[in-house]
């Protein structure tokens, strides 16, 4: 096997775990240069919120139907279709689609507490992130996890439009309660939520179930770059939850792959034909 049994307890029980040295030198600057290319090709999901201009400005981009071919061969290449398989004990695993985010010149600040899983229409145990990042990451500079938050509570999303306020609400029609304001709980108490955090370097891979919670990762002068290739994958037990309808762009289906997600029903198992089998029968 790939994965240690500690490693496949740390991401059932906490939601997160990290293997060391999972990317060699050639799969890696296989993934850079996928990154790469998104960076120069920007889709039609690329972030154009309110953060732009602001201190907490990040580069983002989401499923890139330019890069889906490329990046499609590049997950069947790498090893996290077994890896998944072992981390979720599913017979097999897809490939969903990518992620970037770009934060340079050491000046963008921590990204807001959020889980994925508040504007996908995702639900199952079986859902995994993996998050590639290119430059070194010492702990402080690194992605924040909520320890366990994957078997707790559904939290409304974040907005993504407020530098002042990261739990304004991407729905706030009170079908999720709203985001708690995590990193002011931390500052009045370090102990009023278990922190998850790792030191990253190159080849190093995260791997996060997305109804985590998870933010913050800022970049600093020590730190001033910070380039993430996040692959997401699901595996057996993946199924199709109905988003809130308050919002046009993310009433039901969310906003990646819509017109695909309208032929899935509630609790239907998560299958599609456009989306690789990347392991598996």
């Amino acid at each position: 096997m790939l994965t240690t049994p500690e490693m496949r307890d740390q991401f059932r029980n906490d939601g997160a775990t990290l293997f060391r040295n999972c990317l060699d030198e050639v799969r890696l600057a296989q993934c850079y240069d996928a990154f790469k290319w998104d960076m120069a090709h920007p889709g039609p999901n690329v972030y154009k919120g309110r953060l732009i201009g602001t201190r907490l400005e990040t580069h983002i981009d989401n499923a890139n139907p330019q890069a889906k071919a490329k990046l499609d061969d590049l997950a069947a290449s790498l090893p996290f279709g077994q890896i998944f398989q072992e981390l979720w004990g599913s017979e097999n695993v897809w490939y969903f689609a990518e992620e970037i985010f770009a934060k340079e010149g050491g000046k963008s600040g921590r990204g807001p507490w959020h889980q994925d899983t508040a504007n996908l229409p995702w639900a199952g145990r079986h859902w995994g992130n993996a998050w590639i990042s290119f430059q070194r990451l010492p702990e402080k500079n690194a992605l924040q996890i909520v320890r366990g938050s994957h078997l707790g509570i559904q939290y409304d999303g974040a907005s993504f439009q407020s530098a002042d306020d990261p739990t304004d609400p991407l729905y706030g029609d009170g079908t999720y309660p709203r985001l708690p304001h995590i990193d002011k709980e931390l500052a009045q108490d370090s102990h009023s939520w278990d922190v998850l955090s790792f030191e990253i370097n190159p080849g190093d891979v995260l791997f996060l179930h997305p109804r985590s919670l998870h933010g913050g990762a800022p970049v600093d002068a020590d730190c001033p770059t910070r380039h993430t290739l996040v692959m997401r994958f699901f595996g057996d037990d993946a199924t199709f939850r109905e988003l809130p309808t308050c919002r046009a762009d993310y009433a039901r289906n969310g906003m990646l792959f819509r017109e695909e997600m309208a032929f899935l029903k509630q609790g239907e198992p998560f299958r599609r034909p456009m989306f690789r089998q990347v392991a598996g029968v």
